[in-house]
């Protein structure tokens, strides 16, 4: 067995006094983590010394770069389009992927959209898209292609063989108190993203409570993290900054999300989800050398509502089926006239979690019809006795632990109280 080029606990020394590691350290330390040469004690006190000192700008992209090095790298030139993608850092509510990459795909733009699961009160794209019966995250890759090819649009569960070395490290963060560190959380997502291989990239960063960044001045460092190394990388990359203190649209769960982003595709649906909907699909098809694409007009005519069902099919779900509904539901009622205030998204978020909308652990099962539908937004008039929120779940004993979630969730006030809160805070390019 040939001798390690550097030793672990010599790199875990550089980042504690605050010292630069070398790219040839970065590329040894990915490598070795990989392959099990660095042991996970000794990765997690890095990770905790890349929290508490940071990482410079170069440091960041080579850390990158070395994950996607782990693995292997998508190439979508043979397609004869352009490509674009968007990420989300999740939020409450946020579905905004299911109407957006058909809208985009509208266009001839292809949008390979790789996606995850929930955890926690964020849910996941997969979850709810697995509502609809016969559905299917898993692609090969010859399946993503020829679905790009087909119909422009694929949302689908990555690879294993897209930077496995951020699998790993995102499970070790995850036990670790480490999950906060923005080199750490930029190098995440970028790695998964560049190595995809989509020509453009649109970021959604979430601020507010609802949000993985509840402060705003760390989200726009990450979403500026971000744009960097997507540059950095030759990957077209903007960020939005987006508000998160509401949850988006009027319901959170799995079905009843599928159900009111299908209401959008039908050229209805709330007003914030079409708003984020349409800036972002203007956003990537810019990105990808459409400026003057229309995506409102696409989602008033039908035209993304083809795609949609084209995708789903494609995937061997039934657009037409009936979604599940969940077996229970409570009502909870407005206890005073007034102004709608606040609706705090993550006591929303929570509660739709315990509602068994969420999963704890990677291993749960998720209820396709539990969550939380809303019946009123922030700046809307209120009367006392008048329903606020249903909770669906098929475990009726779970009602009382969400309602606990959402004591503190409603503010109601006289009008003019608080002024109203912008959606997009801000674009980052």
């Amino acid at each position: 067995m040939s001798a390690e080029k550097f030793d672990a606990v010599d790199i875990i020394g550089i980042k504690r006094d605050r010292g630069v590691l070398s790219p040839e350290q970065i590329d040894w330390t990915i490598d070795a983590y990989t392959r099990g040469a660095i042991a996970d004690e000794q990765m997690a006190a890095l990770n905790m010394a890349i929290l508490l000192n940071g990482m410079t700008r170069s440091e960041i992209s080579r850390w990158t770069a070395a994950m996607i090095a782990s693995g292997e790298r998508m190439d979508f030139s043979s397609l004869g389009k352009p490509t674009t993608d968007k990420h989300s850092t999740g939020g409450v509510g946020d579905k905004i992927t299911l109407p957006l990459a058909p809208l985009v795909a509208v266009f001839g733009v292809a949008v390979p959209q790789l996606s995850g699961r929930g955890l926690g009160h964020t849910g996941g794209t997969l979850d709810k898209l697995e509502a609809i019966p016969g559905w299917r995250a898993d692609l090969s890759n010859e399946d993503l292609m020829k679905q790009l090819a087909d119909v422009g649009a694929v949302i689908c569960a990555a690879g294993a063989g897209l930077a496995p070395a951020d699998k790993k490290l995102y499970a070790l963060r995850d036990v670790t108190g480490t999950v906060e560190a923005i080199p750490l959380i930029a190098s995440s997502i970028m790695s998964k993203k560049i190595a995809e291989g989509t020509g453009s990239l649109i970021l959604d960063v979430k601020v507010g409570s609802g949000a993985f960044m509840k402060d705003e001045a760390n989200a726009r460092e990450l979403a500026e993290t971000m744009v960097a190394l997507g540059k950095d990388a030759g990957v077209n990359t903007v960020a939005l900054l987006t508000n998160m203190a509401t949850p988006l649209g009027l319901t959170a769960g799995n079905a009843i999300e599928v159900q009111e982003s299908v209401d959008v595709l039908a050229g209805g649906g709330p007003e914030d989800v079409v708003e984020l909907t349409v800036r972002l699909a203007e956003e990537m098809l810019a990105a990808a050398g459409l400026p003057d694409a229309d995506p409102a007009a696409a989602l008033k005519d039908g035209r993304a509502m083809d795609v949609w069902k084209r995708m789903i099919s494609a995937q061997g779900g039934d657009p037409d089926a009936a979604l599940p509904q969940a077996r229970e539901s409570e009502t909870i009622y407005a206890p005073a006239d007034g102004v709608l205030l606040e609706l705090d998204a993550l006591s929303v978020g929570v509660a739709a979690w315990r509602l068994g909308a969420g999963r704890a652990r990677k291993e749960d099962a998720v209820q396709a019809g539990a969550g939380v539908r809303m019946h009123a937004k922030p700046g809307a008039q209120i009367r006392a006795g008048q329903p606020l929120m249903t909770l669906l779940t098929d475990t009726p004993e779970k009602f009382e632990r969400a309602k606990e979630a959402l004591a503190d969730a409603v503010v109601i006030g006289p009008d003019g109280s608080r002024p109203a809160q912008k959606l997009i805070i801000d674009r980052i390019s």
